[in-house]
């Protein structure tokens, strides 16, 4: 049992049923220590280790885990980067179009299938004690959360814009205007940008 967790530990708390097979682990082993609670399933071929240090971002290392191509965005990239005091029930996650579905036992994720040109700008890789996680930057979470404003409301938009404001030492507006201007957002919000900050 001790070259079972091993195999977890030396994959930063996860394992891919092949990796398993690899070490000559049989299924029998691996649907036991599902049972004992010793490792729980994150998706079909995922499973992960229960007794590990993870932090607060343990479902978004799940979720990126799940799908290479996962990032974390929206709603909960803005209570990440404390942009809003909304804390969504799900984890908001992006992936390109010709993604296929994936499913997750848990966490509940809510999926949004972005087209190339907006998937692939502002993406980040930050390493947490969960593991890595692809999370849009504060720049392209705002805009995005413009972009879906109809979906999400205005008043997330506007918290999350404002917050962002505030923090005049890290704020990057040419780099928000760029990102406004490539997803089709950029009329809604420099007017807004501009008024907030006069």
């Amino acid at each position: 049992m001790e070259n079972f967790i091993e195999i977890f530990k030396q994959n930063g708390g996860y394992s891919r049923m092949l990796e398993l097979k690899n070490a000559k682990i049989h299924t029998r082993t691996v649907s036991k220590a599902v049972k004992d609670g010793l490792i729980e399933k994150v998706k079909s071929g995922l499973y992960k280790l229960i007794d590990y240090p993870w932090d607060e971002h343990g479902s978004f290392a799940d979720v990126c885990n799940s799908n290479k191509r996962a990032v974390i965005c929206l709603l909960s990239a803005a209570s990440y980067y404390e942009l809003t005091t909304f804390n969504p029930a799900e984890i908001y996650v992006a992936v390109p179009h010709n993604t296929d579905k994936f499913d997750l036992k848990y966490p509940p994720i809510r999926l949004y299938y972005f087209s190339d040109s907006y998937y692939e700008h502002g993406i980040e890789t930050i390493e947490t004690k969960s593991g890595m996680i692809k999370i849009y930057n504060k720049e392209k979470t705002i805009v995005d959360i413009f972009r879906y404003i109809n979906k999400l409301g205005e008043d997330v938009a506007v918290e999350s814009l404002k917050e962002y404001l505030k923090k005049r030492k890290v704020m990057n507006i040419p780099k928000l205007l760029e990102y406004s201007e490539i997803c089709g957002v950029k009329k809604k919000m420099e007017p807004m940008i501009k008024a907030l900050l006069s």
